[in-house]
Parts: C-alpha cells; structure tokens; sequence
C-alpha cells in the first residue's frame, strides 16, 4: 500500500492538495482524498511560507493515514484507550493545529503555541504522561522563560490564549478516549488582561483626513476600516465584484466571508465610505493592490497619526474600534452593532459599550468645580 502527496492545478493560480491511496489487496484499488489545503502556483512574500505549511501538514496527515490503514489491515483497530496513550503529545498537538489550517488567525496561536511546547520538551512525551507538572511547569515557562519574536516575554493575553488551546487539545484527547483522565481539571489557566482597545474620536478622524499619509493607500484603506468596521485581512482580500449597489434600498452593500470567523456577511456601508475608494476596476480585481501588513507599514501608519497631531498608539484594527465606539456615541444600539461587527456573541461588543460609559464617566466630571460655601 502507498500514499501519495499530490496537487492538482487549478485555474486561478492554486493548486489544490490531495492524497492519492493504492491499496492493491482492496476492492478499489486506488482512492483520492481531496484535503482542505492548497499551495499557489507562483508564491509570493508571505505565500511561500504558507506553501510550506501547506505541504508539510500534507504530510503529516499522509504518515497518520498510513500508519491507521496498516493497523486495520493488521487487525489492529481494536486498540483501547490505554494502548492509544503511547501517542506523543505533541505530536498530537500538531494534528489539532493542522485541522485549523482554514482559519488562519486561529491557526496562527496554535501553531506559535506547539513551536513553544517543542522548545520546552525538544524529545517530546507521550501523551498519557502529560500530568499535573508537566502542564505546570509549561505554565511557569509560558510565564519565566519565553520570548517573542522581538524577545520580549509573552502578554498576558498570550498566557491566557495560549494556554486555553493546550487545555483545548487535551479535552479532545479525553473527548477521543486517548486518555483515561484529563490532567487539565486539576490545573488553572491563567486569567485574562484587561485588553486597552484605541480608537479615534470623530474629531480625531477627521484630522487624520486631512493629514498626508505615506501611503495613499494605507490611508484609504484605513479610512474605509473606520467608516466600515471592516478588518485589515477582509479589506485586503476586497473584490471590486463584491461591492454592490441595491437600487430597491438605494444603498451599497459589500458582500464577503470573514477570514477570521468564516461567517458570509452582506454588510451596509456608507455612502462616503464608498466615496473614500478609487475608481472601479475589474470585477475580480482586488479594490487595494499591493496594500501589505508589515512592521514598515504600521510605522507609516503611526507617523500619519502623528502628523495629524494624534498621540495615541494606532494600528490598522483601531479602525474596526473607531467605526465600533462612533456608532455607539451616536446612538446606535448594541445589537445592531454586533451584527454589523459580524460577531458572534454580543458580550464581544459589550466591550465598546464600556468604553463609551467609561467616557460619559469622564464627561460627568468635566465641568469645573463650583465655589459652594
């Protein structure tokens, strides 16, 4: 029996990923698995490294399988929970992190996650000695010892997240019955930061209008986030085809999945929020070509804000803050605002209708104070 890695092309410039099994002692001899990865035909920046990635899960997934059609063929599918313990963990870990290849911000913290759970057990573990110290000690070195790429130690809210996905993976693992108890139970994560969300006020905004940016385009594109609530990666992958004009409501409406949530949102913009963007281009042309996220573009960014007499720390996703805490000030309520956010759970909007109390707070105790005798 072999299992083969192969890509079929297609015709927008990525290839797609399958597996190709033949099994000569089967009644159909050769089979094709069509896997949820794909690689691009002529990768570019950061599309090489997703190539990588692509290919490597491939191939993990490809020893899985063959290690799993050799234990049938031996008579071996009986195996219990006790003998399914001698799994490594980690290799584990890395099999719950490919299953999330989709979503590539989930993907992301799953993946920078098993990168430190390697480096704190470089020889790995089986996954049935996985206990009580080992996950506290992995928590003192989340906490202690590791470092982010600019070697700073990690946030609070990297504790939080990073930690929640190794308790994730392992109530799996209880879940499959590869493990008899869940170590888990017994451990605290850790708890989660207050988390300062920036934004710009209208009059802000309206300064950073008038302000010359570097890039033109990073400017556009960063108004359209304020005035849309739009994130970077979905502004990024904006077609011309998706944004519509309905005559019946005499509106325009930008039609798109969400990268992050996966969700189809039909979402109502502003009249000049589609003022702010350029002239048409083709339908499946991208509205901002050549706009990228990088560390030279987030310090353009901030010298725009600068320049516009802004102090505050701004990145890209303040805009989806801004259009959020704009919308509440002026009246809209919660709900209609969660949706148009695209969240899931109103208490993740219910963060924005904190800063705005925080900010009547702040107006309650502007006015001078009276000489009462």
């Amino acid at each position: 029996m072999t299992i083969k890695v192969r890509e079929r092309k297609a015709k927008n410039g990525v290839s797609k990923i399958f597996l190709d099994i033949y099994n000569p002692s089967a009644k159909k001899k050769r089979t094709t698995i069509t896997l949820d990865l794909f690689v691009y035909e002529k990768p570019k920046g950061t599309q090489k490294k997703s190539n990588k990635e692509a290919i490597e899960a491939a191939e993990r997934i490809r020893a899985k399988m063959t290690i799993e059609i050799a234990y049938e063929n031996n008579a071996l599918g009986y195996l219990n929970s006790k003998n399914k313990s001698i799994i490594n963990f980690i290799d584990y870990f890395q099999e719950q992190t490919d299953l999330r290849y989709e979503s590539l911000g989930n993907y992301g913290n799953w993946d920078s996650i098993c990168k430190y759970l390697r480096k704190f057990c470089p020889n790995d573990i089986p996954i049935n000695q996985v206990d009580v110290k080992f996950l506290e000690d992995f928590k003192y070195y989340l906490e202690h010892k590791a470092k982010t790429k600019s070697n700073t130690k990690l946030s609070q809210n990297s504790l939080y997240s990073y930690f929640n996905k190794v308790k994730a993976c392992m109530k799996q693992a209880y879940h499959e019955e590869i493990i008899l108890k869940n170590p888990c139970d017994r451990v605290k994560g850790f708890k989660q930061g207050e988390v300062k969300r920036e934004f710009l006020t209208f009059e802000e905004l309206q300064k950073v209008f008038n302000a010359d940016c570097d890039v033109p385009q990073l400017k556009t594109a960063f108004i359209f986030s304020c005035l849309t609530g739009m994130r970077w990666s979905d502004i990024n992958n904006l077609l011309w085809r998706d944004l519509q004009y309905v005559e019946a409501n005499d509106n325009w409406f930008v039609r798109f999945r969400q990268q992050k949530t996966k969700g189809v949102e039909t979402l109502p913009i502003s009249y000049q929020a589609r003022q702010v963007l350029p002239k048409d281009g083709e339908a499946d042309d991208r509205v901002f070509k050549g706009l990228k996220y990088s560390a030279w573009h987030n310090m353009k960014l901030q010298q725009w804000m600068m320049r516009a007499g802004i102090s505050k720390t701004i990145t890209f996703h303040c805009g989806r803050h801004t259009y959020a805490t704009l919308q509440l000030t002026n009246g809209t309520d919660i709900y209609t605002v969660s949706k148009l956010l695209g969240h899931r759970e109103l208490k993740t909007t219910q963060v924005y209708a904190q800063i705005i109390d925080e900010k009547k707070i702040e107006a309650s105790n502007a006015i001078p104070m009276l000489n009462i005798k």
